[in-house]
């Protein structure tokens, strides 16, 4: 056994030894492809996941909500039926129905990870001659920033929220000159209203949901909106962001709720991801099958150069199995090799990459993301890939005939 393995790995680096210029060549195109694969599939995961940071951590990835009222016909007589149009009144506030009992049972439920229940109004923000319409957002700290993570987001001062806080955009602070410590008042379309002092200022990253949004104590909410002891939405986190959308329709089918998944509300965004996901997809086909067609031609080329060494070898015992590892075997070693160079290469140019592209305000494009699993993994496509592009040019020299191969 150990000389037929001497055999086969002394016959395969000898024909890659004697033809140093094309193994070469060929190594060469294999660590560019191979660097293009490491490059293009750790930059495109750390686009998505600077992306789904983005988006997922300042909402929550499943909202329940109450349900939208169905308008109902009206009956002028037992066989006359009047079309109705019910229009939901836009400034009320509508709390979901047992809300208390959902929670819990979305906290049952193997896929959800963490749930929090929050109010949100409609109020008008007053400092001094500024006045502003906004978002009341009433939250639950402790449950809330396990699913929307606003401590990341928070830019000044810190998330305090008793019943007297509240947090506003930075861009709604500008509009109303208010800053830390300072007061503001907010007045609710039920007539209610409450001074509060702020307590954060934070950044979401979005021009509008900064001059919009603003938290505050969960029961505050209630008593400045008129829905004591109520919620109008119970969001959630899952373990699997992409089973979104099945696992919305699954709670929705059985639950009294409306189920916006984070792929519904972001559709755009969601067809982005998918988008370069099938880019990178494509890229890595297209890069695997030069790599495999650059194989095959050399290896070709190497079957009927060396085709006398092949039949003396035959002559001397070699057996076609033999033959057709010897060439396998070189296919592999010519994988693994560009591999090893190409996984260096991209590594490096990743980092190169990370350090100069920058966004307008300085961060960093993409986090850096290099996995061990994904060199292991590339490492590994590249020797399978040479070993079936050394197949076609293998089966030829398998089968040569010795004499005639002796005789050119």
């Amino acid at each position: 056994m150990m000389r037929w393995l001497s055999f086969v790995w002394t016959g395969a680096l000898r024909f890659l030894g004697e033809g140093r210029l094309q193994t070469g060549f060929i190594v060469g195109g294999i660590t560019i492809g191979v660097a293009v694969i490491v490059f293009m599939s750790a930059m495109l995961a750390g686009l998505e996941a600077n992306f789904i940071k983005r988006v997922l951590t300042s909402q929550a990835q499943i909202q329940l909500i109450p349900p939208d009222q169905i308008a109902r016909p009206l009956r002028n007589g037992p066989s006359e039926i009047e079309d109705a149009l019910v229009q939901r009144p836009s400034q009320r506030v509508i709390s979901i129905d047992q809300w208390q009992a959902i929670a819990q049972r979305m906290e049952t439920l193997p896929a959800v990870t963490a749930v929090a229940a929050s109010m949100t109004g409609s109020a008008l923000a007053v400092r001094g001659d500024a006045s502003r319409s906004v978002s009341v957002v009433g939250i639950q700290p402790e449950s809330y920033l396990k699913v929307v993570r606003l401590s990341d987001y928070i830019v000044a001062g810190r998330l305090r929220l008793t019943s007297d806080d509240i947090l506003i955009g930075t861009d709604l602070a500008r509009e109303l000159g208010a800053n830390l410590g300072d007061k503001i008042m907010l007045s609710s379309n039920g007539g209610a209203s409450r001074t509060l002092t702020v307590t954060g200022l934070f950044d979401l990253g979005s021009k509008g949901a900064n001059q919009r949004n603003t938290y505050v104590a969960l029961r505050t909410a209630q008593s400045l909106l008129g829905v004591i002891g109520g919620v109008t939405e119970i969001g959630l986190t899952i373990s699997n962001i992409y089973d979104a959308e099945t696992i919305a329709r699954e709670i929705e089918a059985s639950n009294a709720v409306e189920a916006d998944s984070w792929i519904k509300t972001n559709a755009q965004f969601f067809t982005a991801v998918q988008a370069q996901k099938n880019t990178n997809t494509l890229i890595r086909l297209f890069v695997g099958l030069s790599v495999a067609f650059g194989i095959a031609a050399v290896l070709v080329v190497s079957v009927i150069q060396r085709s006398k060494d092949i039949g003396i070898l035959r002559a001397m015992g070699a057996t076609r199995s033999q033959i057709l590892r010897i060439f396998l075997l070189q296919g592999g070693l010519l994988g693994f090799a560009g591999s090893l160079g190409g996984s260096a290469l991209g590594a490096a140019a990743l980092v190169y990459w990370h350090s100069v592209a920058r966004q307008a305000d300085g961060s960093e494009l993409f986090p850096l993301i290099i996995e061990p699993s994904l060199f292991v993994a590339t490492a590994l496509l590249a020797t399978l890939t040479g070993v079936a592009a050394a197949m076609a040019p293998a089966l030829r020299a398998s089968r040569l005939d010795p004499v005639e191969a002796i005789r050119g």
